[in-house]
């Protein structure tokens, strides 16, 4: 049966990213920010030069389960370094597109409101470290250096109107496709 080797590789730290290993937390510094990540008390961090690797700690294996869920965190903990890397030197970006007759949103201070089809506007708080623009009435862009947060503040902005199958109005991600229905037949 294949596995993932993501941790078997190490992690390539690029230039004028800045990191900090302090027991089981490791910090990244880039141009658009700093996020850190909290590591399990078996699992530690190698670094060498510009490489970065995660291995479970000796001794902590007592059976043969426990070393395959060991492989799993090893792996994922190392992709969420991996994109603790590239949301501090590029940034994440969803885009949402509205659509439906009289259906638009904009910002109004730090709030995004959302004229949906609902008696009243909608308003949705921007979260620290979000960034939302609106470059057309019927696009919403959300921006953020946490791959996580980006993906959440975007999932929560989609469900306020959930595209209806029969009609297409909603909010949709760009690029999503949506099966639509046939109405009734008489």
């Amino acid at each position: 049966m294949p596995q993932s080797r993501i941790a078997d590789k190490p992690t390539i730290i690029p230039d004028g990213l800045e990191l900090l290993v302090d027991g089981q937390t490791i910090k990244i510094k880039g141009k658009k920010g700093e996020l850190s990540l909290n590591l399990p008390e078996y699992l530690e961090v190698y670094t060498d030069n510009n490489e970065l690797m995660i291995k479970s700690k000796e001794g902590v294996v007592k059976r043969g389960s426990d070393e395959k869920r060991l492989k799993a965190l090893r792996g994922t903990f190392t992709s969420h370094v991996r994109n603790m890397i590239k949301g501090v030197t590029e940034g994440y970006q969803k885009e949402l597109e509205i659509t439906g007759i009289g259906y638009r949103a904009q910002l109004q201070g730090k709030n995004l409101v959302l004229n949906i089809g609902y008696s009243k506007p909608v308003e949705f708080p921007v979260p620290e470290g979000i960034t939302i623009e609106v470059p057309q009435p019927t696009r919403v862009v959300v921006k953020g250096i946490d791959k996580y947060k980006v993906g959440e503040v975007a999932a929560r902005i989609r469900s306020l109107r959930k595209v209806n199958v029969y009609s297409g109005k909603g909010i949709k991600y760009v690029g999503e496709s949506v099966l639509r229905k046939e109405g009734k037949k008489v």
